[in-house]
């Protein structure tokens, strides 16, 4: 029998058990400190010193370089590893998929990764420790070590566009898989949020892990309201035993 081909849409909610906090939620960044959505849009970015330096120093005591996966990362890269073909798209920007064990070739950054900094000038990356590491020794407001431009983390900010080859892939195995499972994400944001409606127009099996209803649940074949850490886990194990949902 021919394995499904599972795409899994991960957002902010497979992470919070890694202790990333999520954006939306009760206790989400934006609801807590809605000042802090100006350090994170392109345009004030840019625009203002003050606000980059406010900005790294977010990035400073910010406890993504320094989480773990968790059991819902590591149970998709074990779905993956047993031969099943699955490819994530996230909308996190954690690495924590990769971290877990899941291929990079196989993982869609829709909104890009906070392990790397680049150049807004000349588009030069590098990791972001080395990027923290000269905020620690004393720079505020780090510049691009190979031109003298603006630095900023290898993150979509508000106000950027989605990489278009990326989405293009995206849409491209939403459209081709079996299963589509979304995870942790409120499925409000577009257009990522519209995968789901993509992947049930084209007959696949949707299925939508997420504590709070999403606009997609009446398109649903199955929703899920436990807790992800456990939800998760055996989803991807009906799946690895039974070939199928």
């Amino acid at each position: 029998m021919t394995k499904p081909l599972v795409a899994l849409l991960s957002g902010a909610g497979i992470s919070t058990d890694s202790g990333i906090p999520d954006y939306r939620g009760p206790n989400g960044l934006w609801r807590k400190d809605p000042e802090a959505e100006k350090l994170v849009t392109y345009d004030y970015y840019m625009g203002d010193p003050e606000i980059r330096r406010r900005s790294w120093q977010m990035r400073r005591a910010n406890r993504t370089l320094k989480a773990e996966p968790n059991a819902a990362h590591v149970a998709v890269a074990e779905l993956e590893r047993s031969g099943v073909p699955v490819r994530v798209i996230t909308q996190n920007v954690d690495g924590l998929h990769q971290l877990a064990g899941m291929p990079a070739r196989k993982v869609l950054e829709l909104h890009g990764t906070a392990r790397q900094v680049v150049c807004t000038k000349c588009h030069a990356r590098g990791p972001m420790e080395d990027a923290l590491e000269r905020v620690e020794a004393g720079e505020a407001d780090p510049p691009c070590l190979t031109c003298g431009g603006i630095l900023k983390s290898a993150t979509v900010m508000f106000g950027e566009r989605l990489d278009p080859v990326v989405m293009g892939e995206a849409v491209a195995i939403t459209k081709a898989c079996q299963v589509f499972v979304a995870v942790g994400t409120t499925l409000q944001v577009q257009p990522a949020a519209g995968l789901a409606g993509v992947a049930a127009d084209h007959g696949a099996r949707l299925v939508i892990v997420n504590a709070d209803p999403t606009p997609y649940d009446d398109q649903a074949d199955e929703v899920i309201r436990e807790p992800i850490g456990t939800a998760l886990p055996e989803l991807m194990h009906r799946i690895r035993s039974f070939g199928e949902l």
